[in-house]
């Protein structure tokens, strides 16, 4: 039977770059455990965030359009997978800890709430007098305290270097602190790369799906430079593609151009710093994964132009505003009366308070779960009833 890490393992750590988060450095669990005998750290870690429940659920959250309006539009779950997908490459081609980099991908959504950002918004303002609400900080929460998963205690005990990179740089406390001996300024370079790799992710994906409902259209997109350069660069070699051909390979080769970008920007500015160490890293003043100046300053045009269309376009904000109202209803309901929201929470109330235990309750629901519960408990149809977007008649 094999015995501590893999010859595979042992390889992999070999080649990587010397500022690259290893295994065998890692600070390790909160809760003490043997290594397993045959799966390193962030194996380990990967696993247990695809095995939690928070996880599976992703499958039925909001990512622009509520779930349910469409079959073919992202959900949390399909964004998630396609981040923690760039990530990886990313991660490999740059010499990094490609699980590190999977891990942190995998769970930096899984505090996301039902509706999307409406949803986060609503719960945020529900909660301005309590702490407020922010996803980032909700994903940290759940690893850490409310997946309920061992014996001896919450949360997935997770390594100390995958909470590190669900913090999304709010690293000035106490524990990073004790924990590295300095105060950091950036997390580690694989937890940089989930950030831009998240941003090329939804980019892309967000921009094909609202290609796919048609609220944005071909012709409209040929005001952003970068669209122009992709659709260009398909057009001539495919000059006559139909459209959807079209949308697919220029959606594809941006995501290539995104990628290609970030990852020659940090391996520049990763060799100009020249960090000897993963804490090397932390003590950089400035994150080191990035995009080039001019790729930045294009993809700023890019959000500014799918904010303005599709982010803020009435039929997508009306849709989500609907949904922020039945967390809106459900919260006051629940504080109200604790147990509506049955043992497990109404247990938590004693250590956080009911308007927490009331937020994490339905920040953990799926769209389709808020909507039951409105149903039964408010009493009223909900306001998403029957409604369903679609693209074309």
């Amino acid at each position: 039977m094999a015995q501590g890490r893999t010859p595979r393992a042992t390889r992999a750590a070999a080649d990587l770059l010397p500022c690259a988060q290893r295994d065998e450095d890692s600070r390790g669990r909160e809760h003490f455990e043997e290594q397993h005998r045959f799966r390193g750290a962030f194996q380990r870690d990967r696993d247990r965030i695809v095995h939690s429940r928070s996880f599976r659920r992703l499958e039925y959250k909001t990512q622009v359009f509520l779930n349910g309006t469409g079959d073919h539009y992202r959900t949390r779950l399909t964004h998630t997978i396609e981040v923690a997908s760039v990530s990886r490459t990313v991660a490999r081609e740059l010499r990094l800890n490609e699980d590190l980099a999977e891990c942190i991908a995998l769970a930096h959504d899984l505090g996301h709430s039902p509706f999307g950002h409406a949803g986060e918004n609503a719960l945020n303002e529900l909660m301005l007098s309590h702490g407020g609400f922010e996803h980032n900080v909700q994903s940290l929460r759940i690893v850490e305290e409310l997946e309920v998963k061992y014996p001896e205690h919450n949360g997935l005990n997770l390594t100390w270097e995958v909470r590190e990179g669900l913090k999304k740089g709010r690293l000035d406390d106490l524990d990073c602190e004790i924990a590295l001996g300095f105060t950091p300024l950036q997390p580690s370079l694989e937890a940089q790369i989930v950030d831009i790799s998240d941003e090329i992710a939804y980019t892309c994906a967000d921009l094909d799906d609202s290609l796919e409902s048609e609220l944005v259209t071909l012709a409209s997109l040929s005001e952003v430079p970068l669209w122009r350069r992709v659709e260009g660069a398909v057009l001539g070699q495919y000059p006559r593609l139909e459209p959807n051909r079209l949308r697919a390979c220029a959606v594809r080769c941006l995501m290539d151009l995104l990628v290609e970008d970030a990852i020659s920007a940090t391996r520049e500015l990763v060799a100009a710093a020249r960090p000897a160490g993963a804490d090397d890293v932390r003590r950089h003043p400035e994150p080191l994964a990035k995009f080039g100046p001019d790729m930045e300053y294009d993809l700023q045009l890019m959000r500014d132009f799918l904010h303005e269309n599709f982010y803020h376009h009435e039929i997508v904000t009306g849709l989500n505003r609907r949904g922020a109202a039945i967390l809106d209803a459900l919260f006051e309901a629940f504080v109200r009366n604790p147990t509506l929201m049955g043992p497990h929470a109404v247990r938590r109330i004693k250590k956080d308070g009911v308007h927490r235990a009331a937020c994490d309750f339905l920040a953990g629901m799926t769209d389709s779960y808020a909507r039951i519960q409105f149903d039964a408990l408010i009493g009223d149809l909900d306001p998403l009833s029957g409604l369903r977007f679609r693209a074309r008649e």
